[in-house]
């Protein structure tokens, strides 16, 4: 994948944990086409008025994420999906294990993108075909200088306390981001396990964070 459009697609991915999650509460009751937007406008804006984030602080990055992001992305299910049928196998310690070094490692290689969010604006598209809310995605452009930028998501209806949507995938351009890793993933485990997918992330983040 072009690595500026994929670092857009990432940053956008993160804005989405960014917001002041003051509009939460109506997730339950959202369409879903109206919650990607109403959170993506939140977002763009919560990030353009923070300089911390806007310069690329990764602890500030890393604190809002973990205190914002959960909330509306199924992360676990994102991380399961791209490791394929090795999530399966692998005992909870190094599920737990993978799923942090995933998200430290989309964090770390794309927080320096964010301070690229000036003029954007988000166009969703109305829904297409059945509303499933276990494969709906959403459609939006991000349309800013140049030309516009195909941004989907794709969606799930969480059930009971907390009830609402939440993001398990993205798509720019025609790629999905579990597709994506799910070919690095699957080559890192047949080579050296799911100890050594873990290994191989960790790594990477620790020579990303020397770079920071």
């Amino acid at each position: 994948m072009n690595r500026t459009f994929f670092s857009f697609f990432i940053r956008i991915f993160l804005a989405l944990g960014l917001s002041t999650g003051a509009g939460f509460a109506f997730a339950a009751d959202e369409a879903p086409d109206a919650f990607v937007k109403r959170i993506s406008n939140e977002t763009l804006d919560a990030v353009r008025s923070d300089k911390n984030i806007k310069g690329g602080d990764i602890n500030k990055i890393m604190q809002l994420v973990d205190s914002k992001l959960m909330q509306h992305v199924n992360f676990r299910r994102m991380t399961a999906l791209a490791t394929g049928p090795g999530w399966r196998k692998a005992t909870p310690e190094q599920q737990d294990r993978l799923q942090e070094e995933f998200k430290l490692l989309l964090i770390r290689t794309y927080s320096g993108a964010l301070s690229q969010i000036n003029d954007q604006v988000i166009e969703v598209k109305p829904l297409r075909g059945a509303t499933d809310d276990k494969n709906l995605v959403v459609q939006t452009e991000v349309r800013g200088r140049g030309e516009p930028i195909q941004l989907d998501y794709r969606l799930e209806k969480t059930p009971g306390e907390g009830a609402g949507w939440k993001i398990f995938d993205l798509n720019v351009l025609g790629i999905w981001l579990v597709e994506n890793y799910r070919s690095q993933f699957s080559k890192e485990i047949n080579a050296g396990g799911m100890d050594g997918l873990i290994k191989s992330l960790s790594d990477r983040n620790k020579s990303n964070a020397k770079k920071a």
